[in-house]
């Protein structure tokens, strides 16, 4: 986790309005607004890496309602396209979303077929460092 973490902050894009990380509070608000716990490890995602911005790919964000990754909007438009509830998407990608079930392992959900895929990685870091990395 401590390596993706620093690849990320490496690779991190320096942007004109920088995203903010959140705290436990805000966090605690959002499982309220979405009635659901999140998995640790996304918890963990969104305390520190939540703020960086690399590559074509957009993970979830926490602290601006107003944006396009805010988690809670994130959530309700997947949930809108099939996703099921018990699932919270940590990236939309197109159609797919790449979604993590409260074990923590994240699954690729196929917006076409409405199904989830065989693709699965153990955990969010192990996403992150195989798909957000590379993307």
């Amino acid at each position: 986790m401590e390596e993706v973490i620093e690849q990320l902050r490496e690779l991190n894009d320096p942007v004109p309005v920088p995203l903010e990380l959140p705290d436990d509070d805000v966090l605690v608000e959002i499982e309220e607004q979405l009635l659901i716990n999140l998995p640790f490890e996304l918890r963990e995602f969104l305390l520190k890496v939540s703020d960086v911005v690399y590559g074509r790919l957009e993970p979830v964000t926490a602290t601006d309602p107003q944006s396009h990754t805010y988690l809670p909007e994130v959530a309700a438009n997947a949930w809108d396209d099939g996703v099921p509830r018990d699932l919270v998407p940590i990236c939309q990608d197109g159609r797919d979303y790449y979604v993590v079930d409260i074990e923590g392992q994240v699954t690729l959900w196929d917006g076409d077929e409405l199904a989830l895929t065989d693709e699965s990685w153990d955990s969010v870091w192990h996403w992150a460092r195989d798909v957000w990395l590379e993307s």
